[in-house]
């Protein structure tokens, strides 16, 4: 039988992809990590099936997987019995505590079939709430900003664990970056927030992320063109008073 590492999508329950809604309610018994998830979880599936798994608030490397030992061993035998799932927000192989329950399975448990079922990621959900688009040719990095580090290097990047965002900010800002931040999107639970000022989310939240791009960052799509037409043809329209919209201007 299978453990299912099922992505629950940023938050919103109605972002659960199709298959990872079907599988949740085929298996037996569905392990969360956390009151988010299982708030999520708890939308699509009886309580009665869930479980909790405990995690530490440490950074103490010997707790960690003493923990993490223990959850497996919780686990192992649901899922050689039957189906069973652990879910996670996002998506189960990025940035997420799926992976640490798989590798300690495969350590300590080797007879247990581990599958995972993407969920929507953070890095998708962010550039969607703030309209960002990741062109074709484009680079974009994913860092961990924890603690008020500011990554550089890539022209792009998006920063998960936003967790001192005036801190990061300053350092961002000092390497040329262009930022803007995005707080708890598409989650039930708490309030949403983007925003280009650092001051207004500079309270500790782990669900924060930054997008962090150098204005002169690439090149830009062909299709740019169109719609730079189309300001032209708008300023233009605009000076000389006219009420209706212009048309898309060819080239």
């Amino acid at each position: 039988m299978t453990l299912y590492g099922i992505g629950l999508g940023p938050g919103a329950a109605d972002l659960i992809t199709l298959r990872g809604r079907r599988i949740l309610r085929s298996v037996d018994t569905v392990y969360t990590p956390g009151r988010l998830s299982r708030s999520v979880a708890v939308e699509h599936v009886a309580e009665s099936t869930l479980g909790d798994l405990d995690f530490p608030m440490t950074r103490d490397e010997d707790e960690l997987r003493r923990a993490w030992r223990e959850a497996a061993a919780e686990v192992a035998p649901d899922a050689r019995d039957g189906d069973a799932a652990f879910v996670t927000l996002g998506d189960p192989n990025v940035y997420s505590t799926f992976g640490h329950l798989r590798r300690t399975l495969d350590a300590f448990h080797p007879d247990v079939a581990v599958e995972t079922v993407p969920g929507v990621s953070a890095t998708t959900a962010f550039t969607s709430a703030l309209g960002v688009e990741v062109e074709a040719g484009a680079g974009l990095a994913l860092h961990e900003a924890a603690g008020g580090r500011s990554p550089t290097g890539p022209d792009r990047m998006v920063l998960f664990k936003v967790t001192d965002a005036p801190a990061t900010h300053e350092g961002l800002v000092d390497a040329g970056y262009e930022v803007t931040y995005g707080r708890r999107l598409f989650m039930e639970q708490g309030d949403t927030v983007v925003t280009d000022d650092p001051e207004e989310i500079a309270d500790r939240d782990y669900y924060t992320l930054a997008y962090a791009r150098r204005p002169d960052a690439g090149e830009e799509p062909a299709t740019a063109a169109f719609t730079d037409g189309v300001s032209d043809a708008r300023r233009e329209s605009d000076a000389r008073g006219d009420t209706e919209s212009p048309e898309a201007v060819d080239g």
